[in-house]
């Protein structure tokens, strides 16, 4: 590893390292008992109960995994303050096969920090997730074949995933309970997650083992790091329902900064945990002027997802199946994508898992990384399906550290309008290195 990836994994672990050090395991840690509230602690940090859950905040934005989902995290406690660290960080080198493949090494990687304590008669917290992908995925895009989905300088993105920005969400958190079967809920940030879609995929359990973005993620997730989100929640016994109004236009190419925008876009969304390890939720959104290079059109989102989680013994079972969709309010042209997700993690240190995908592709994606012709119109060429399957395995090397070794592959189903551009049968491999810091057996 040369010197500016040492740099990278560094800054991104270090703080949980420091954090191990001071707290170590979160399993009887002293100062760890329920609370007034009875939402902040719980036996060995793990949720029992939706409004635990919530208050437990392990996923991205307000959204919802089943009760039942490990968080790996180190965590402290700091007198009368809870203190949290995730991270996940992975260094690959991608081979993609096909006239659009392209073959590079580069790093995706996001590190979330928390803290979280009782006030007045709630729960606050504040949580910063960041990343350094700005610095690590060269060109604003690493290779992913068939992607498609927001531009730079001006021109669509093809074939590539779009880095994440450096600040991923800075937000306030404030969780009021009513009654033993009641939680209000409130979510403030310049930067964040609006209640639409599930988990975002770097966040999911189900995911968590696979370095690449998802060919849905434009129908499904991408609203995951907006600007200016406020979001109210009410929680009764297993039903959530939130409200969201947030800043549409998605993140540009200058991802080192903190965009700003008006709250011009909204979206509502029903979670349902019908058991500590089933959760579903669906979701809809108006979203004023997503994309740069279409900045009249606005876009009608709608998902709706099942995820289940089985603890097993030395090991977890988390999948996920998603349904996005997308609509245009300017030419009504329709974008479907469908997603099955799932991760075992069996005999404590090893890991394999799969990605089914079936995305609806655009015209737009014919061009390449073209300027977009004057009187263009954007419309729906076929679905591509994607089928990733992949293996990993920890070597702890250093203590709440798991350090693992993988690959995996990905063959494409490809529609007859893009044969000739693609091929037939295009594969993509991935060979990589994980870093993930952890207490306690929640890898």
């Amino acid at each position: 590893m040369n010197r500016p990836w040492a740099i990278v994994v560094v800054l991104l672990i270090s703080p949980a390292l420091a954090a191990a050090q001071q707290g170590g395991s979160h399993e009887g840690t002293p100062g760890m008992q329920m609370g007034k509230t009875g939402l902040m602690s719980m036996q060995g940090m793990q949720p029992q109960t939706f409004l635990q859950a919530i208050a437990h905040h392990a996923t991205s934005g307000t959204s919802m995994e089943p009760n039942s989902t490990p968080a790996p995290m180190l965590m402290t406690m700091k007198k009368s303050w809870m203190l949290m660290f995730h991270a996940n960080v992975f260094a690959l080198d991608e081979q993609q096969t096909s006239a659009r493949g392209r073959n590079r090494f580069f790093s995706t990687n996001w590190s979330m920090g928390m803290a979280q304590r009782e006030l007045g008669p709630g729960i606050f917290t504040t949580r910063a997730m960041l990343s350094l992908e700005p610095a690590t995925v060269t060109q604003r895009r690493y290779p992913l074949l068939f992607q498609q989905g927001e531009t730079a300088f001006g021109v669509p993105i093809a074939d590539g995933q779009h880095p994440h920005d450096f600040v991923m969400e800075l937000a306030a958190l404030y969780d009021l309970k009513l009654d033993a079967k009641t939680l209000l809920s409130f979510y403030f940030a310049p930067v964040g997650d609006p209640a639409i879609g599930p988990t975002a995929y770097p966040h999911r359990a189900s995911a968590l083992e696979n370095p690449v973005g998802t060919l849905g993620h434009h129908q499904q997730d991408s609203t995951h790091i907006a600007d200016d989100v406020v979001t109210v929640g009410l929680t009764y016994r297993i039903v959530r329902i939130e409200a969201s109004g947030f800043h549409g236009r998605e993140p540009d190419e200058f991802r080192w900064n903190i965009d700003q925008g008006k709250i011009d876009s909204w979206s509502a969304r029903l979670t349902v945990q019908p058991g500590r390890n089933w959760s579903g939720q669906y979701s809809y959104g108006r979203i004023k002027s997503p994309e740069e290079t279409f900045p009249t059109e606005d876009q009608e989102r709608m998902t709706a997802s099942v995820m289940y989680n089985r603890p097993l013994q030395n090991g977890n079972w988390a999948s996920t199946i998603l349904w996005g969709r997308t609509r245009s309010l300017e030419d009504n042209s329709i974008f479907n994508s469908y997603l099955l997700e799932s991760t075992v993690r069996f005999h404590t240190r090893n890991y394999a898992w799969t990605r089914i995908e079936s995305a609806e592709r655009s015209n737009e994606l014919i061009l390449g990384e073209n300027p977009i012709p004057v009187g263009f119109k954007e419309e729906p060429i076929g679905h591509v399906q994607a089928y990733t399957f992949g293996y990993d395995h920890d070597f702890d090397v250093i203590p709440h550290l798991a350090s693992a070794l993988g690959a995996q592959f990905t063959t494409y189903g490809v529609p007859d309008v893009l044969k000739p551009i693609y091929g037939s049968h295009p594969l993509g491999v991935a060979i990589f290195i994980r870093l993930r810091p952890f207490s306690g057996q929640e890898r």
